[in-house]
């Protein structure tokens, strides 16, 4: 490498300070050096602070060229590259130089941002929110032994006694999107599976779900149970409830486990699925079953209390239902849920 640093340097001196900066890191990544000795001799070599920040991590490491910590500077970073492991971004690293950047900033960051990606993946599990969808069937699956259980989320980066909540979402939105928004700086794994998208983290924030996904939540504690939970909560999402912990259905929970045959013969849910050829009315009486008041299904609506009233009225003699007596709302109530959950509902 040497030989040819200085052959190329006839040719191109940039050439040849390149080469030294691409061996300057591999000596480096030789000494198996972790992230603060990378910052440290980075700056060193670039003769400015540079910093690294891991984003699950919610780590940041600034060093000076004297081989400190930097201290806080209102210098903006320079030069910004990202950390990416498996396609993912996972942190940065940057250069907080006064004035021009060097001739050879690009280069010291673009290795910079590769060794950091080699020190994360090799010192412990890699930082990754994407995970290999086997490791994640092994731990959601009820065949599974407790011993092989706790090595994938050893290998998943979760610690051995700690709590894993399971959410199982359908969505648009990148997984690992979701995972980073609902669990920020904490032990997050997502992976694709079947007919949904697995989310495996330490901790969830329902309200940071972002706008249109659908999401349902399992309790912390045994990860089959809670793959099974978030599944059934799942089913009982809608439009206007797209997220629902498993714990929040209470008795409601139990209807998912009425066989699909008798949930088809019954007469309100039959009742129901007649109404749905008809959106506006069945979006009403879903307005009305949410709220429990014609005012506060009208604003939902917008539109006028006496026309939701008027509608609602026919509504409940097409189901037979009296809409206006508390056993009736119940009724309905629950007929719209056993109907959705037959998978037939789009609201």
């Amino acid at each position: 490498m040497e030989a040819l640093a200085a052959r190329l340097s006839h040719l191109d001196p940039d050439v040849e300070g390149a080469i030294r900066v691409v061996m300057f890191y591999d000596t480096l990544m030789r000494r198996r050096v972790d992230l603060p000795a990378l910052a440290r001799a980075t700056a060193g070599l670039a003769e400015c602070v540079a910093g690294i920040r891991l984003h699950s991590a919610g780590r940041t490491i600034r060093m000076a060229p004297d081989g400190r910590e930097a201290a806080p500077s209102p210098v903006p970073a320079s030069i910004t590259v990202a950390i990416t492991l498996d396609e993912e971004e996972i942190g940065t690293v940057w250069l907080e130089r006064e004035g021009t950047p060097g001739a050879l900033d690009d280069a010291v960051l673009d290795r910079l941002a590769i060794a950091a990606a080699t020190v994360v993946e090799r010192y412990g599990p890699a930082r990754t929110t994407m995970a290999d969808p086997a490791l994640v069937e092994l731990v959601i699956s009820a065949s599974g032994d407790d011993a092989a259980r706790s090595r994938a989320l050893r290998l998943l980066g979760f610690p051995a006694d700690a709590p894993i909540r399971v959410v199982v979402v359908r969505s648009k939105v990148p997984l690992e999107k979701v995972g980073n928004l609902i669990c920020p700086g904490r032990p997050v794994k997502a992976a694709p599976l079947t007919d949904a998208g697995v989310i495996l983290a330490a901790t969830v924030d329902p309200a940071r779900f972002p706008e249109g996904v659908r999401a349902g939540i399992g309790a912390a504690g045994c990860p089959h149970r809670s793959w099974q939970d978030a599944r059934t909560a799942l089913r009982f999402t809608t439009v206007r409830l797209p997220v629902i912990h498993y714990d929040d259905l209470g008795a409601l929970a139990l209807l998912a486990r009425i066989p699909e045959e008798d949930t088809r013969a019954n007469a309100d849910v039959v009742a129901i699925a007649g109404l749905a050829a008809e959106p506006e009315d069945l979006r009403t009486l879903d307005a009305y079953c949410v709220t429990g008041s014609v005012r506060q299904a009208a604003d939902s609506l917008h539109l006028h209390h006496s026309s939701v009233a008027r509608r609602l009225g026919q509504i409940g003699k097409s189901l037979g239902i009296d809409l206006t007596d508390p056993l009736g709302l119940t009724r309905a109530r629950l007929a719209l849920t056993a109907w959705r959950l037959l998978g037939e509902a789009t609201t």
